[in-house]
């Protein structure tokens, strides 16, 4: 597997400082001084004889490859000049799907859970930096109580983004621990039921082929926006169309957009373009920003309104705060949080909880991984959960099992990875 190798200019004395004060940060965490910590409180670090208590031993975190997406990832890009039309779409090196972080903790009682998040270097250097030391020493099963301190103790600079991908890298592998200890899958942690299966939506990819493996629902990516030339559009509008045609009358038609800079107009002509496809759903039609925009669209082209198509998004929102702000807005007729990006399974059950409330519906960005698959097994108005990339042998180790166009639910304790030390570090990024 192709290693890199990136030295950052100052790393090792700003690491020797963090090692420095890793034992006041750790003091500080047993002492539970955190702002607004809920659960029982996890105590006094115990002495290492004492083995009636489980324990945080180690917290790592990696950046790793996980297909051809993270090939050149932190190479600088090369424009034609202010008007290439890559600039709109060009994430860098931490844009959350090619920059997958795997975190990996490790306790007393010989358990190492792993965890799934985003952000690359920048989210391990919270990890490393800030997040282990709120977790080394602290029992692991006070998942809650954990993620409420360590959320509280970075909502002045992290409320969003790379904070919230870095949190979620550490809570899934935290749920990890919690179902290894048990001896339960996490499915079954969120009460689920062994018989549980879910169908699968195809993002992207070939129809026939998926039809062949009884997948009935797709997705189509629709890259483009108000900038995009008329023949581009009418490229990607022909492809959605001819999605349906494939398809036949039957199955769940969505196309996701993954917009920065789409406005109301410009969607509603799309959309309305689209209605001879019958569309499920249209995510992203918007920035993740325009929040008012998109409860302007769920009136124009949704349940508010004409019902053309429901309107979709969330995968790039964070917490059950953010969450809650589309709820309260009416500006999303579909949810979907990434459980490894919102803040992991903890945030992710909160955020389930509120839409559910709410009578609003639930579909996980990536719901058919293993990260994603609890919550899609168990949310009760979740009716698909969506394909998760493969490509890699990491990616492998994260694949849900399936049967005929459904995910079904693991039975691994844990989330039922295959993911081992040894592995992510045969996929690691060296930045």
């Amino acid at each position: 597997m192709r290693q890199y190798d990136f030295a950052a200019p100052g790393r090792s004395s700003r690491r020797d400082f963090l090692s420095r004060s890793a034992g006041l940060a750790a003091v500080a965490a047993s002492a539970g001084i955190a702002g607004t910590a809920t659960g029982a409180c996890s105590g006094p670090q115990p002495e290492d004889g004492d083995s009636d208590r489980i324990t945080i031993r180690s917290v790592d975190a990696y950046p790793v490859y996980i297909n051809q997406r993270s090939e050149g990832l932190l190479d600088p890009p090369v424009f034609s000049g202010d008007d290439d039309p890559r600039r709109w779409r060009w994430g860098g090196p931490f844009e959350q799907l090619p920059s997958a972080i795997i975190a990996i903790i490790k306790t007393n009682a010989g358990i190492t859970g792993f965890g799934m998040g985003a952000g690359g270097s920048a989210a391990v250097e919270i990890i490393d930096g800030h997040l282990k030391h709120l977790l080394v020493g602290t029992n692991p099963l006070n998942v809650h109580q954990l993620w409420d301190q360590m959320y509280s103790s970075a909502v002045l600079y992290g409320r969003r983004g790379i904070f919230a991908m870095a949190l979620s890298a550490v809570d899934t592998a935290l749920w990890d621990i919690k179902g290894k200890h048990t001896g339960e899958s996490v499915h079954a942690l969120l009460g689920g039921q062994p018989d549980d299966r879910v169908a699968v939506y195809q993002t992207g990819g070939d129809i026939a082929a998926g039809k062949a493996l009884g997948i009935r629902h797709f997705k189509r990516i629709l890259p483009i926006g108000p900038h995009s030339s008329e023949a581009e559009t009418d490229q990607w509008i022909d492809d959605v169309l001819a999605a349906r045609e494939a398809m036949g009358p039957e199955g769940n038609l969505m196309t996701d957009c993954v917009s920065r800079n789409g406005t109301v107009d410009w969607a509603v002509g799309v959309a309305e373009r689209l209605r001879p496809a019958k569309l499920y759903f249209m995510e992203e039609l918007l920035s993740p920003d325009n929040v008012f925009g998109y409860a302007e669209l769920v009136e124009r082209i949704g349940g508010g309104g004409p019902g053309w198509t429901k309107v979709a998004c969330g995968e790039h929102e964070y917490t059950e705060h953010g969450f809650e702000v589309l709820v309260r807005l009416g500006s999303a007729e579909v949810l979907q949080p990434d459980i490894t990006w919102c803040g992991g399974l903890t945030a992710a059950k909160r955020i389930a909880d509120l839409v559910e409330a709410a009578g609003l519906e639930l579909i996980p960005h990536r719901g058919g991984s293993l990260w994603g698959l609890p919550i899609s097994l168990t949310a009760p108005s979740c009716t698909m959960a969506e394909s998760f990339a493969t490509g890699s042998a990491i990616l492998d180790a994260m694949q849900a099992p399936f049967e005929n166009g459904d995910f079904l639910a693991p039975t691994e304790p844990g989330f039922g990875t295959a993911l081992t030390e040894e592995m992510v570090l045969d996929h690691r990024l060296q930045v």
